[in-house]
């Protein structure tokens, strides 16, 4: 009985997800959230001016500020294939990596339902191009997706990454 319970379980799971590989839903991205802590790639870019490179976020999550690159690791992607696509999708240009992160920081937000546990591999990265001209923050108010090289931890880094302030 409790086997084909489970079985049920799955096929109703399959049913609402399909290939993993491609994305989860939003809806049930945010589900299995709740249970489950994410593992996650920052990219740690820093200039030979030591200068960090930040992109601005805005959204429901976590609000508006400046916060490191990252993504989260999809099903069967390597953290390897993370730092790339993070870094073409945030920054319009590749980096190179070490082999290993530079540091492991837990995050666990005991008041958030979604989302309130990360695991993030951080990774000191190198640009190997120039990032998108087109997403540069030049002056006023930063928007969605731009991004800007910082000489300190700005003030409206968000919240969620200020473990990040030791590494300005």
């Amino acid at each position: 009985m409790t086997n084909e319970l489970h079985q049920q379980a799955f096929d109703t799971l399959d049913g609402w997800v399909g290939e993993p590989a491609g994305g989860l839903p939003e809806d049930f991205f945010l589900f299995l959230s709740r249970y489950t802590p994410l593992i996650n790639v920052d990219l740690l870019i820093q200039d030979d001016r030591r200068r960090t490179l930040l992109t601005w976020r805005e959204d429901e999550t976590y609000g508006a500020g400046w916060h490191v690159p990252g993504g989260i690791i999809r099903y069967k992607e390597t953290a390897e294939e993370r730092i790339r696509a993070t870094a073409q999708r945030e920054l319009g240009t590749d980096v190179a990596f070490g082999a290993e992160p530079m540091a492991i920081v837990q995050a666990i937000e005991p008041d958030r339902r979604e989302r309130g546990h990360f695991i993030s591999m951080v990774y000191r990265c190198r640009l190997t191009g120039p990032p998108d001209p087109a997403l540069a923050h030049r002056e006023g108010a930063p928007r969605r997706d731009q991004w800007a090289w910082h000489e300190s931890c700005p003030p409206d880094l968000i919240p969620a990454q200020a473990v990040y302030r030791r590494f300005f």
